[in-house]
């Protein structure tokens, strides 16, 4: 291989000519030379090969810049398929994406309960299976499988510590069971992490180079990326903002320790301050005492309810934001971020109520804001960032292996126009 390598995080040319090809939108032979470093007989050999293996095409040509037109190339999107599984004890969702982290096909189960195990895989399996013949996708193009789950996982594809609902999961072999059940390679990873890398691979975080995806479904955390890197920390589990203390003298959390995030500013600390205030329970509707499964759907009868004007249920979640507030302070200032975005099912529901809170604190009190904001926005895919995010893992670690710890080059336009803005 040609050129500077070390300057990327890809493990071969193929997979750096690749991605940036991706990060591109459109990008000529040119182009590629400047973004990645490498020779110019190195690119032509790497895109051949490429196009023989149906990953790229050429689109057409540049505009004139006074000498012969470039050609251009994009991504062949319908090429490869990959799928990807959320798991959260409210249910279970699928997706379907194409080569660009599009998504194709989707839907959403019920949740589990307290199936065991083996019962949920069979079941996934077959639930995976509809979704491929209902989108008529040639199983061939399919890369394989990725699964999320609220974390923390270890490495031997198994969750050592999960939240009460799913002890029964402890330690059971996720990675090796689905693999079989589904006969798919799978990676597994958590649902926050999933998320942010998903708005990575869609290009949707454009050239920034921090940012977090701060996540919260039936819990809370935060997936971090770093110059287009996921960061995992030594166990694969960074980015627990969930479980940072935000009050020393607060109730007891599930991982031991007191006034985590989660205990205070998750739907579960929603709705359960909202059941104690039997008018609140009338107006907005309420009908759980409290349970796991419908913790989510109660969320969001508390939201509608604050959204047509109830005080009641405005300050509960406005509570709730102001205590995921100080956590996002947290997360930016040890991370220096650049960029948050708020996703997740639960923000999907009441994005509208926490964003401007948890962007009042950042402006107000994030340590280095005098030398640059950080800017919060709202997922465009919210709802569903983990499946999506999961499937991304499939086509990156399949497509676009990295070196963890180096980064993407910063060069990625093109010298001529080509009608799509190059984002990283």
């Amino acid at each position: 291989m040609s050129g500077p390598a070390g300057t990327t995080p890809h493990a071969s040319s193929r997979a750096a000519v690749l991605d940036v090809i991706r990060a591109a939108g459109t990008i000529s032979r040119v182009g590629l030379v400047k973004a990645t470093g490498f020779t110019g007989a190195t690119i032509s050999t790497v895109v051949r090969r490429l196009i023989d293996d149906g990953l790229v095409l050429e689109t057409g040509r540049a505009e004139s810049t006074g000498g012969k037109r470039r050609v251009l190339l994009q991504l062949n999107q319908s090429s490869r398929f990959a799928v990807g599984v959320h798991l959260d004890h409210a249910g279970l969702t699928y997706v379907l994406t194409n080569l660009g982290g599009s998504v194709v096909a989707r839907m959403s189960r019920a949740g589990v309960g307290t199936d065991d195990p083996p019962v949920v895989v069979a079941r996934i399996a077959t639930e995976v299976d509809a979704l491929i013949d209902g989108a008529g996708i040639d199983r061939s193009r399919i890369l394989g499988l990725g699964f999320v789950t609220p974390g923390p996982l270890d490495q031997t594809g198994g969750m050592p510590l999960t939240p009460p609902a799913m002890r029964h999961w402890e330690h059971f072999p996720l990675d090796r069971e689905l693999g079989a059940a589904v006969g798919l390679p799978v990676v597994l990873e958590n649902d926050a992490t999933a998320a942010a890398l998903g708005e990575h691979w869609s290009g949707d975080i454009g050239g920034t180079a921090t940012f977090a995806a701060l996540y919260m479904g039936t819990g809370i955390g935060a997936g971090l990326m770093i110059n287009g890197v996921t960061y995992r920390g030594a166990g694969g589990n960074a980015g627990e903002i969930g479980h940072i203390c935000v009050d020393v003298e607060g109730p007891e959390c599930w991982c031991g320790a007191r006034g985590c995030t989660e205990q205070l500013a998750g739907p579960g600390a929603v709705v359960g301050a909202a059941l104690a205030d039997p008018e609140l329970v009338r107006s907005a509707g309420l009908t759980s005492t409290g349970e796991r499964p419908r913790r989510i759907a109660d969320f969001a009868a508390i939201t509608r309810a604050a959204l047509r004007g109830d005080p009641r249920a405005r300050t509960l979640l406005e509570r709730s934001a102001r205590y995921l507030a100080v956590a996002a302070r947290t997360l930016a200032n040890i991370m220096d971020l650049e960029q948050l975005v708020l996703t997740g099912p639960s923000l999907a529901i009441a994005g509208s109520i926490y964003l401007p809170v948890v962007q009042e604190e950042l402006d107000r009190s994030f340590f280095s804001r005098a030398t640059h904001s950080v800017p919060v926005r709202l997922s465009r895919s919210a709802a569903t960032a983990p499946a999506i995010g999961a499937a991304a893992l499939v086509l990156q670690s399949e497509l676009v292996p990295l070196r963890e710890g180096l980064r993407l080059p910063d060069n990625l336009g093109d010298a001529e126009p080509s009608g799509q803005p190059a984002v990283r």
